[in-house]
């Protein structure tokens, strides 16, 4: 009984409690910019964007597609140089001054009304926009709705306390036909705090079952340098397609 489905995820979802209570303020996301301890940026870009962008964009041009927690992820270039229209969100203004400044981009900035202390800065070619605010500021008032969501590491960095709130900003973003790949953290959450948090599928269907059809795409052993600095022997990223039922 022990080695059953039922009881693997019922062990999966106690894992998931120990994290539970665990909460990384506003200025600890802060200070990892400030200093440069950013090891969950990818320099190279996530190899799965490129496997599943055909998925992403369903063979459709000039898509609106939102990166959530965007930080300064070399994929809003490649969007955009594809004709697309980027829309980030992010708290660090450094790590947003970056992205334009290492992808060789002009910009503008200007506040935004609807946010209290918001900024949005939008390349000169008019395609990328990128809200310096918690993304709990945005709404589909101020954005729109969009055609596609990358969610490499967002669901898997907000407090395991907010995932239900931020569960539900995700939904209000999504339009119709908008895909949403997610990336998920699967390892052993009794030897790392998070974040990356370990949310398990169980988690996964918990938010968004009930609003979206979920599709598994692939599960990459990604156990690197990183995750084993942390006592881990094992990490996985988990991938997923959601499309509003």
């Amino acid at each position: 009984m022990e080695n059953s489905p039922t009881a693997a995820s019922n062990e999966k979802c106690d894992d998931a409690k120990l994290q539970a209570d665990r909460v990384v303020p506003k200025e600890e996301w802060l200070q990892k910019w400030e200093i440069k301890n950013i090891g969950f940026h990818n320099e190279e870009g996530h190899a799965s964007f490129k496997k599943y962008l055909d998925l992403l964009l369903n063979g459709r041009n000039g898509q609106k597609i939102f990166f959530p927690l965007c930080g300064k992820t070399i994929e809003m270039k490649w969007l955009s140089d594809l004709g697309h229209h980027v829309i980030g969100v992010e708290i660090s203004e450094s790590a947003l001054k970056e992205f334009f400044a290492e992808q060789n981009l002009s910009f503008t900035e200007e506040t935004v009304a609807e946010i209290p202390g918001g900024k949005l800065f939008k390349s000169t070619t008019g395609n990328i926009s990128l809200y310096c605010c918690s993304i709990y500021d945005l709404t589909s008032t101020i954005t729109g709705k969009f055609d596609g969501i990358w969610d490499r590491g967002s669901l898997v960095a907000v407090n395991p306390s907010e995932r239900e709130r931020y569960a539900q900003l995700i939904l209000s973003l999504m339009n119709k036909k908008c895909c949403c790949l997610l990336v998920t953290c699967e390892y052993d959450p009794r030897k790392h705090k998070g974040p990356p948090f370990y949310v398990p599928d169980s988690e996964v269907k918990s938010l968004y079952g009930k609003y979206c059809d979920i599709r598994f795409l692939e599960k990459i052993d990604s156990l690197s340098n990183r995750p084993k600095k942390w006592g881990l022997d094992y990490f996985f990223e988990v991938l997923h397609v959601l499309t509003l039922k």
